[in-house]
């Protein structure tokens, strides 16, 4: 979709556009809520919008054939009270606008929503994250898998009215937004196709991809036996039970050669499928596991979103991905494996994979000496019933990260909340065969998979995101692209501050 900004909202009658969207307070005067219904007055009844237009926010009216206005249509926005509307208002009447288009199959429309916000509202924020949201919207995931690469254009074109003094901010707002969009609908994409599509590979061959379209990106691709070279014993241990060779996907960003910094890790968990394994799954659910690597997906859509975003930062993402199958080869309860770090780990349930995967990246992520390191997972369920869909739990081993992490989810409205990394609950991962336990039972679940992971981040930096309640949405099926909106403004944070 193509956005533009226009300053021209003292001629907005004069605009020719197949919609174009005005908000209204429900608590104003309605022949005074903008300069275009002061104009076209006489051409409506406003007995007849008040009757039938309620003005909470995100409820719409579509009015047709008004005169003095050159678009086809208006429809009319409500807001709620003027005194209540900031930009969570506004990001949800942008996204009711864009829902009522695509109802009406408009493949094109003007947006004044923006001009109703107070002055001292950040527009620059504002843009971005209703243009984030918009782009949503319009996502629709194309069943037919040979037409996977092929772009469905439900909106071709959306113009953002402002005044000349804003423009500059919305317009940069607007271009960050559409960046981070771009991100989140090829994670969403990857996350909603079928496991037998998405497959390690497909996740591998996606980075190739990447790294064709950006300059800034390159691309290396480990197999089994280098993975096997390097010592990975956990990653190799998941793998093994699926006919599915493994990969260790290495996607590197540059965009300043002269750019010595130490660079911000991001790991991604790419279990294409998780069936459990021998602890195998109740089947009512299990097709849903085709999401267990949307921390992968998340990683390559960062990548998208910051090549296209020009942002100066050293970024290296790591994927370890591979499926997680019952077989005669596959991990069972009761297994002592060796991880890349030395220390040994006691499988006591198999469906505790992905704390397997990851602990070996986390130590691969060490030779690049980072300045930061990021993983991101859809770890534990016990997350889920924590915090549910709203927010994503956040664990981290340094304050100041957590804290910053936290502001760019604020900033972003892709939300973390913080869960505690205490010694303490070391307890519950201990073995009497091995270092560490691979789960430490049903008390504390997601505390104790980070935990696990904080053995092996200690030299470093740190932060968990445990993504297993935001990835996708249960009931209305579907990927949702988390956390790529919250780490790419946490991304573009850092760049500014430097």
């Amino acid at each position: 979709m193509e956005i533009i900004i226009s300053n021209n909202i003292n001629k907005i009658h004069e605009i020719k556009t197949e919609v174009l969207g005005i908000g209204v307070f429900s608590d104003e005067n309605l022949i005074n809520s903008s300069e275009l219904i002061k104009n076209i007055n006489n051409s409506l009844s406003i007995e007849i919008i008040r009757n039938d237009f309620q003005t909470n926010i995100g409820k719409t009216i579509v009015l047709y054939n008004i005169n003095n206005v050159l678009a086809k249509r208006i429809i009319l926005v409500g807001l709620g009270e003027k005194s209540k509307f900031d930009i969570n208002n506004y990001i949800a009447a942008e996204k009711s606008l864009a829902k009522t288009c695509i109802s009406h199959n408009i493949k094109e429309y003007c947006s004044a929503l923006i001009t109703r916000l107070e002055e001292n509202i950040d527009k620059e924020s504002a843009a971005r994250n209703a243009v984030i949201s918009i782009e949503n919207t319009t996502y629709r995931y194309i069943k037919r898998i040979s037409d996977f690469d092929k772009k469905i254009q439900i909106i071709n074109q959306l113009t953002i009215i402002t005044n000349e003094y804003d423009q500059k901010k919305i317009k940069n707002g607007a271009h960050e937004g559409k960046c981070v969009a771009n991100g989140i609908s090829l994670s969403r994409k990857l996350s909603d196709l079928p496991s037998n599509i998405c497959t390690p590979s497909y996740l591998a061959d996606t980075a190739k991809k990447l790294a064709d379209e950006f300059e800034s990106i390159e691309v290396n691709i480990m197999d089994h036996d280098q993975v096997q070279g390097l010592g990975m014993g956990a990653f190799i241990s998941v793998a093994k039970g699926s006919k599915e060779p493994l990969k260790f996907i290495e996607i590197k960003y540059n965009n300043n050669e002269k750019n010595n910094k130490s660079p911000i890790v991001i790991i991604g968990k790419g279990i294409t499928f998780d069936s459990g394994g021998i602890s195998l799954k109740p089947s009512n659910s299990m097709h849903e596991m085709k999401y267990d690597m949307c921390g992968a997906s998340s990683v390559l859509g960062i990548f998208k979103a910051i090549a296209k975003l020009n942002i100066d930062r050293n970024i290296i993402g790591l994927i370890p991905t591979c499926e997680n199958m019952p077989s005669g080869n596959s991990n069972k309860p009761g297994d002592v494996i060796t991880s890349m770090s030395g220390k040994t780990i006691e499988i006591i349930n198999t469906d505790a994979e992905g704390r397997l995967i990851l602990c070996d990246a986390l130590t691969y992520a060490k030779k690049f000496n980072p300045e930061i390191v990021i993983d991101i997972a859809t770890l534990t369920g016990a997350c889920v019933v924590a915090l549910g869909s709203i927010y994503t739990g956040l664990f981290s081993n340094n304050d100041e990260l957590a804290r910053k992490i936290i502001n760019a989810g604020q900033s972003s409205k892709d939300l973390v909340w913080r869960m505690p990394i205490n010694s303490s609950y070391l307890g519950l991962l201990k073995s009497n065969f091995a270092d560490l336990s691979n789960t430490g039972g049903p008390s504390a679940g997601a505390i104790t998979a980070g935990c696990f992971l904080s053995e092996f981040a200690e030299s470093y930096k740190w932060a968990h995101l445990d993504i297993a309640g935001t990835a996708w949405k249960k009931n209305n099926k579907g990927a949702t692209g988390r956390p790529i909106s919250l780490i790419t403004k946490f991304l573009i944070d850092i760049d500014n501050a430097n």
